[in-house]
Protein backbone atom coordinates (compact mmCIF):
# COMPACT_ATOMS: atom_id res chain seq x y z
CA UNK A 1 0.00 0.00 0.00
CA UNK A 2 1.23 3.48 -1.34
CA UNK A 3 1.62 6.59 1.49
CA UNK A 4 0.27 9.49 -0.13
CA UNK A 5 2.30 12.23 -1.81
CA UNK A 6 -0.91 14.43 -1.02
CA UNK A 7 -2.31 16.03 2.58
CA UNK A 8 -5.60 15.10 3.51
CA UNK A 9 -7.00 17.70 6.33
CA UNK A 10 -8.95 16.07 9.08
CA UNK A 11 -11.82 17.42 7.76
CA UNK A 12 -11.78 15.46 4.48
CA UNK A 13 -10.94 12.83 6.00
CA UNK A 14 -13.93 12.78 8.18
CA UNK A 15 -15.63 13.23 4.92
CA UNK A 16 -14.56 9.76 3.22
CA UNK A 17 -14.60 7.86 6.52
CA UNK A 18 -18.40 8.76 6.73
CA UNK A 19 -19.10 7.98 2.92
CA UNK A 20 -17.36 4.61 3.03
CA UNK A 21 -19.05 3.77 6.36
CA UNK A 22 -22.69 4.83 5.30
CA UNK A 23 -21.96 2.74 1.32
CA UNK A 24 -23.03 -0.35 0.59
CA UNK A 25 -19.65 -1.46 0.83
CA UNK A 26 -18.34 -0.26 4.12
CA UNK A 27 -14.99 -2.15 3.54
CA UNK A 28 -14.47 -0.78 0.76
CA UNK A 29 -12.72 2.09 -0.07
CA UNK A 30 -13.03 6.12 -1.58
CA UNK A 31 -12.27 5.91 -5.42
CA UNK A 32 -11.29 9.59 -6.27
CA UNK A 33 -10.72 10.42 -10.04
CA UNK A 34 -9.09 13.78 -10.59
CA UNK A 35 -8.47 15.16 -13.96
CA UNK A 36 -7.41 18.13 -15.83
CA UNK A 37 -10.32 20.75 -16.24
CA UNK A 38 -11.97 23.31 -14.37
CA UNK A 39 -11.09 27.04 -13.75
CA UNK A 40 -8.53 25.75 -11.12
CA UNK A 41 -6.77 23.12 -12.91
CA UNK A 42 -8.96 20.01 -11.15
CA UNK A 43 -12.23 17.99 -12.00
CA UNK A 44 -13.04 15.42 -9.79
CA UNK A 45 -15.52 12.28 -9.15
CA UNK A 46 -15.56 9.64 -6.43
CA UNK A 47 -17.23 6.80 -5.33
CA UNK A 48 -16.99 4.09 -2.80
CA UNK A 49 -16.00 1.15 -4.17
CA UNK A 50 -15.87 -2.61 -2.94
CA UNK A 51 -12.24 -3.00 -3.81
CA UNK A 52 -9.57 -1.12 -5.99
CA UNK A 53 -10.30 -0.95 -10.10
CA UNK A 54 -7.49 -2.44 -12.51
CA UNK A 55 -4.61 0.39 -12.64
CA UNK A 56 -5.81 1.41 -9.26
CA UNK A 57 -3.08 2.46 -6.34
CA UNK A 58 -4.84 1.93 -2.56
CA UNK A 59 -3.07 4.71 -0.95
CA UNK A 60 -3.60 4.55 3.17
CA UNK A 61 -4.89 7.71 5.17
CA UNK A 62 -5.44 7.14 8.72
CA UNK A 63 -7.87 4.11 8.70
CA UNK A 64 -9.67 5.12 5.44
CA UNK A 65 -8.37 3.54 1.85
CA UNK A 66 -8.64 5.74 -1.28
CA UNK A 67 -8.24 4.02 -4.49
CA UNK A 68 -7.03 6.39 -6.86
CA UNK A 69 -6.10 6.07 -10.53
CA UNK A 70 -2.71 6.71 -12.02
CA UNK A 71 -3.52 10.23 -13.68
CA UNK A 72 -5.11 11.13 -10.13
CA UNK A 73 -2.28 9.89 -8.13
CA UNK A 74 0.00 12.10 -10.41
CA UNK A 75 -2.46 15.60 -10.25
CA UNK A 76 -2.56 15.32 -6.48
CA UNK A 77 1.15 15.41 -6.05
CA UNK A 78 1.71 18.52 -3.31
CA UNK A 79 -2.00 19.12 -3.46
CA UNK A 80 -4.10 19.66 -0.05
CA UNK A 81 -7.57 17.70 -0.23
CA UNK A 82 -9.45 19.35 1.98
CA UNK A 83 -13.97 19.66 2.90
CA UNK A 84 -15.46 22.84 3.06
CA UNK A 85 -18.96 23.54 3.66
CA UNK A 86 -20.76 26.32 3.16
CA UNK A 87 -24.60 27.70 3.27
CA UNK A 88 -25.17 27.00 -0.23
CA UNK A 89 -22.81 23.59 -0.83
CA UNK A 90 -20.31 21.22 0.60
CA UNK A 91 -17.51 18.84 -0.81
CA UNK A 92 -14.12 18.20 -1.02
CA UNK A 93 -11.73 21.33 -2.04
CA UNK A 94 -8.18 20.93 -4.02
CA UNK A 95 -5.28 23.39 -3.11
CA UNK A 96 -2.37 23.21 -5.01
CA UNK A 97 -0.06 25.44 -3.73
CA UNK A 98 2.35 25.20 -7.04
CA UNK A 99 0.16 26.40 -9.33
CA UNK A 100 -1.49 30.12 -9.99
CA UNK A 101 -3.99 31.53 -9.67
CA UNK A 102 -7.03 31.46 -11.96
CA UNK A 103 -6.90 33.32 -15.02
CA UNK A 104 -10.19 34.66 -14.61
CA UNK A 105 -10.34 37.01 -11.83
CA UNK A 106 -9.21 40.84 -12.12
CA UNK A 107 -7.23 40.91 -9.23
CA UNK A 108 -3.67 41.38 -9.98
CA UNK A 109 -2.05 42.06 -6.91
CA UNK A 110 -2.68 38.19 -5.20
CA UNK A 111 -2.03 35.16 -6.62
CA UNK A 112 -3.38 32.47 -4.46
CA UNK A 113 -2.55 29.09 -4.75
CA UNK A 114 -5.10 27.64 -7.24
CA UNK A 115 -8.19 25.78 -5.63
CA UNK A 116 -10.85 23.28 -7.46
CA UNK A 117 -13.85 21.80 -5.33
CA UNK A 118 -15.80 19.10 -5.99
CA UNK A 119 -19.81 18.98 -4.68
CA UNK A 120 -21.36 16.40 -2.60
CA UNK A 121 -23.76 15.93 -5.10
CA UNK A 122 -20.73 14.29 -7.55
CA UNK A 123 -20.88 11.39 -5.65
CA UNK A 124 -21.34 7.97 -7.85
CA UNK A 125 -23.33 5.90 -6.26
CA UNK A 126 -23.07 2.24 -8.08
CA UNK A 127 -25.83 -0.46 -7.04
CA UNK A 128 -26.40 -3.93 -7.72
CA UNK A 129 -29.93 -4.49 -9.69
CA UNK A 130 -31.17 -8.42 -9.28
CA UNK A 131 -31.17 -10.72 -11.77
CA UNK A 132 -33.71 -10.81 -14.07
CA UNK A 133 -34.77 -7.28 -13.81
Amino acid sequence: MLQPDFTVTPAATKFIRRMVRFSDHPAGGFRLTVTPGGCSGYSAEFSVESAPRAGDSEVQVDDVKLYLPAESRLMLEGVTVDFAETPTSSGLTFVNPKAGACGCSSSADASPPAEASVSVSAIVRRTARPVGH
